[in-house]
């Protein structure tokens, strides 16, 4: 696989699949765990996904200022290694079962990713800068890409073995080993990409540090606090209003990178924040992975395993086999009904909620038990089809490229948002299979939309990473691929805006309805500005 790319990729690959591992590990459970009653912190459905949506969107805001230290000051390396020290000091706090530890550690993983995740990209992309791999740039990031995943696939297992058996914080403990795995992988490699690791030059156009701080962060961060200080909520929660509002000052920054840009750069800026626009509804959808599609695993998808399955599964099961109590059910309901007439969205209890939509006469006697897979689980198949995905993709735009039919970067992102609104589909299907939820529906449908908004998201991420390092001027690269990661954080708040609706809807179709909607726009959108993004890409020489 790494064989024709240049020798620093599988340090870098291995590097960043250790830092997804943690990443996911802890988006995979972090829902769960902040909902559980009997070791978490029993929130509401509408208060996990809230937390949960400000956190990955932070995650990828902060790419914009590391990615600006990076470029002017630090370099890449000691940023990677910063950002990957901070983030695995976060993940092992998570061990402490406390609500102040959570955000502590919530904040190092936030500031940490700033530092890392730009620059681990950028520095690829330098890498592949030279004339012997610059036709190889695409094909190099979606073998980094399958790292990503790969990290991703793994940690879900190992976090269900530790949940399972020791509790949350083992699992969470585990996210930052392999972070600090990550960054000794990534020291190893020095020696390969040190020559790539260039400070730019600050030009007389560029805005100066100080009037950075002073114009746009000093701006957002007393912006998020008049956010979070208006009286109710002007779209859903505290959190969101203050984090839409800190955002304005960083999309007046971007915006105002077009109109300082000279006439050469001009088109090609312009093109990036119209692509970063458009992706934000992409990502406003996929990253409901860890929050609606992850409810949908745990209420309303059949994960119980018997016989040979059950003993496969033996490691990665609940803590305990779940036991069937005749009333439980009704209780449940019960609850819910009076929390719904009082305008209160109905909490987790600690009584089990599986059985709920199983047929009264497919439960168990009272007192029995059965065995299920842990949910987060789930979170595996996206990264799974990935691995499964990421060879075929490749080599069928190889044999395209051999026949110069090969499709331009842009064209493959528009077919990616597409493809991933396919995805909304299959999952309105299993709400109706499911008769709105009332039964179990198979594991099958969401391995079946995991797979299509997979094939969406291996035709727009890597492609995202790859268009940023061609189209951006050189002295702005690190801080137009946090410009890619800034629209990735927009797209996750909303994401988690949308996952707060959840209980909201009676009928679920009409919950995935909405993703189909948002992403058939994006899509539309982006085949309107094909012929314009494909004629900036010619006169930068790039395909």
């Amino acid at each position: 696989m790494f064989k024709k790319h240049p020798k620093a990729l599988p340090f870098l690959f291995f590097s960043e699949m250790w830092e997804r591992f943690g990443y996911y590990l802890m988006v995979g459970i972090f829902t769960l765990y902040l909902k559980d009653v009997k070791a978490g912190f029993s929130m509401t459905e509408a208060e996990a996904a809230d937390l949960y949506g400000t956190f990955i969107a932070l995650v990828f805001l902060t790419p914009f200022l590391g990615g600006l230290l990076a470029d002017r000051y630090l370099g890449y390396r000691k940023s990677i290694i910063a950002g990957g020290l901070l983030m695995a000091v976060g993940y092992s706090l998570m061990f402490v079962h406390s609500l102040a530890t959570v955000y502590t550690a919530m904040t190092l993983v936030i500031i940490g990713n700033g530092f890392f995740k730009p620059n681990i990209s950028t520095l690829l992309g330098n890498v592949y800068s030279t004339p012997q791999y610059e036709k190889q740039k695409d094909d190099g990031y979606n073998i980094f890409y399958m790292g990503i995943n790969i990290g991703a696939f793994i940690c879900n297992f190992i976090s269900a073995a530790l949940y399972s058996a020791y509790g949350w914080g083992y699992a969470f403990l585990s996210a930052g080993i392999g972070m600090f795995i990550g960054v000794i992988i990534f020291i190893a490699g020095t020696r390969h990409y040190k020559a790539f690791d260039i400070k730019k030059e600050v030009s007389e156009n560029d805005m100066p540090m100080s009037k950075i701080v002073m114009l746009i962060l000093v701006p957002s961060i007393i912006a998020g606090v008049i956010g979070w200080m208006i009286p109710g909520s002007l779209v859903g929660s505290d959190s969101t209003d203050a984090f839409i509002f800190a955002c304005i000052p960083v999309i007046y920054f971007y915006a105002s990178l077009y109109f300082k840009a000279n006439a050469e750069d001009k088109r090609p800026v312009a093109a990036l924040l119209a692509i970063f626009a458009v992706v934000i509804l992409f990502w406003a959808v996929f990253k409901q992975n860890g929050s609606a599609l992850n409810t949908w695993a745990d209420r309303y998808t059949d994960r119980t395993v018997t016989g040979n399955t059950e003993h496969a599964f033996r490691f990665f099961k609940q803590a305990q086999p779940l036991a069937y109590k005749k009333d439980s059910v009704a209780l449940y309901d019960e609850q819910f009904r009076l929390q719904k007439e009082n305008g209160v969205v109905v909490k987790e209890y600690n009584y089990p909620t599986y059985f709920r939509n199983i047929p009264e006469a497919e439960r168990p006697s009272d007192g029995n038990e059965v065995s299920l897979w842990a949910t987060n689980l789930s979170q595996s198949i996206n990264p799974g089809w990935v691995i499964a995905l990421t060879p075929l993709i490749v080599a069928f735009f190889t044999w395209m490229r051999r026949r110069n039919r090969e499709p331009s970067t842009a064209t493959k992102i528009a077919f990616g948002l597409f493809i991933s609104g396919l995805s909304a589909l299959v999952m309105v299907g299993a709400v109706y299979a499911s008769n709105n939820g009332a039964e179990k529906a198979s594991v099958l449908w969401l391995i079946c939309s995991y797979g299509v908004i997979t094939i969406g998201e291996l035709l727009l991420s890597p492609m995202g990473l790859s268009i940023v390092s061609k189209l951006s001027p050189v002295r702005i690269t690190s801080l137009m691929m946090g410009g890619w990661f800034l629209s990735t954080s927009i797209g996750n708040k909303l994401s988690g805006v949308l996952a707060t609706l959840w209980d909201t809807y009676d009928h679920k179709a009409n919950y995935f309805w909405l993703n189909f909607i948002l992403l058939m726009s994006a899509a539309i959108l982006c085949f309107l500005l094909l012929r314009w993004l494909n004629g900036i890409m010619k006169e930068k020489g790039v395909k």
